[in-house]
């Protein structure tokens, strides 16, 4: 678990006061929101299994997500609507929900760490960890917490909308999902702009 936390320890250790990390979950599906999370740990926490979401089952996610949120100092979920990320692009939508997630952490953090190479549109001082979900235990908690309420939000949506299938790809261009859209045409939770190779 230390190797989890060196880069944030360098960092605190420079004399930077609050970190958290934000990540996002659901950039790539042609349906639903997209999701973003920011989480403050107190440095050096351990939270047995703690990872990069995508390495992990779902029941495994289910379990940190717990974990995560007993432990953080703060964190702070959000998310995008399908309309936002049509109007503004995804990137953009991303950081929108990123920097909603980040206003509802208090006390507010000096620097944040972004996953990824782009932190442009982040309203907070940040830098950008490309794969941080691996290598920052704030990020992999961001990660976790992104996903799994991403995740438990297209459940739901696949209760009012069951032709798609949504609980068991979440929204993502699987073969079954393209054969339900081609079947059924798109639904209010698509992404339009997402779709237009199917015309």
């Amino acid at each position: 678990m230390p190797e989890l936390w060196s880069l944030e320890n360098e960092i605190y250790d420079a004399g930077v006061r609050l970190l958290c990390g934000v990540d996002e979950a659901g950039r790539g599906p042609l349906a639903g929101p997209v999701c973003a999370a920011a989480v403050m740990l107190p440095r050096g926490t351990v939270i047995e299994g703690l990872d990069d979401s995508k390495k992990l089952t779902a029941k495994k996610r289910e379990a940190l997500y717990e974990a995560v949120i007993e432990k953080a100092i703060s964190y702070g979920i959000a998310f995008a609507s399908v309309e936002e990320i049509e109007e503004r692009n995804i990137l953009n939508a991303t950081f929108l929900a990123m920097n909603r997630a980040l206003a509802r952490l208090d006390p507010a953090p000096a620097l944040a760490l972004i996953d990824g190479n782009r932190n442009t549109g982040i309203e907070l001082p940040s830098c950008c960890v490309v794969g941080g979900d691996g290598l920052c235990a704030d990020i992999a908690a961001a990660s976790i917490l992104a996903k799994v309420t991403r995740d438990r939000y297209m459940d739901e949506i696949a209760e009012q909308y069951p032709e798609y299938g949504f609980e068991k790809h979440k929204g993502y261009g699987t073969k079954a999902h393209y054969a339900a859209i081609r079947e059924y045409g798109p639904c209010p939770i698509h992404r339009l702009s997402f779709l237009r190779r199917l015309h």
